[in-house]
């Protein structure tokens, strides 16, 4: 049995409804709950939390699933504020133990401090940007992937606490172009790879 714990980062904000990333969320959480040998655990950021709960999901989770839009290049602020209450919480109490230094020599092992060594995560992010911004020569992105550049951040933040990547999903062109039930379609096609 895996433990699954799928976070929707997405929230109503302004002109952004969230309605993408809430059927992806669904659809994820679907997905799963037709499969037996998978438990769930699920939290929509934009809805109330206790932070001691989410703690106690990431140290009982195998795998997470995070789903957030992309607004302004970073992660909605809703979505920010979650982490940054929820991983304060589990300091020294389950998600990190300090930053991995010791004063004898500080300026070595920053970033090993995790307690999360173990678990996995996989990443998925809707834009409204198209894939080619990030792919042709002389375009937006300069030819920098999500992963290594809008995220790498994000990707550093759960290496932090000791989780390592399993995969990353990017939804692309979803404000002018967007084919919902073709991505759902890719997605889940995505999934099947990762837990058939």
């Amino acid at each position: 049995m895996k433990n699954i714990f799928i976070i929707n980062g997405g929230h109503p904000f302004a002109h952004s409804g969230g309605k993408f990333n809430q059927s992806l969320f669904e659809n994820t959480i679907s997905f799963f709950q037709d499969r037996k040998d998978f438990a769930l655990k699920t939290t929509q950021v934009g809805s109330n939390y206790d932070p001691k709960e989410e703690v106690e999901k990431y140290k009982w989770a195998d795998i997470i699933i995070y789903h957030t839009p992309i607004w302004w290049f970073q992660i909605p602020f809703g979505f920010k504020e979650y982490i940054d209450i929820v991983f304060t919480e589990g300091h020294q109490n389950g998600i990190y133990n300090s930053d991995g230094r010791s004063r004898k020599n500080p300026d070595i092992n920053y970033g090993t401090g995790g307690l999360l060594h173990g678990k996995r995560y996989i990443l998925t992010t809707s834009w409204n940007a198209p894939k080619a911004a990030f792919t042709l020569e002389n375009e937006f992105f300069n030819q920098r992937s999500v992963d290594d550049g809008a995220l790498f951040g994000f990707h550093k933040m759960n290496a932090f606490t000791g989780m390592q990547l399993l995969d990353t999903h990017h939804f692309h062109d979803m404000e002018k172009n967007a084919d919902v039930p073709k991505e759902l379609e890719n997605y889940n096609a995505f999934l099947l790879q990762h837990f058939n």
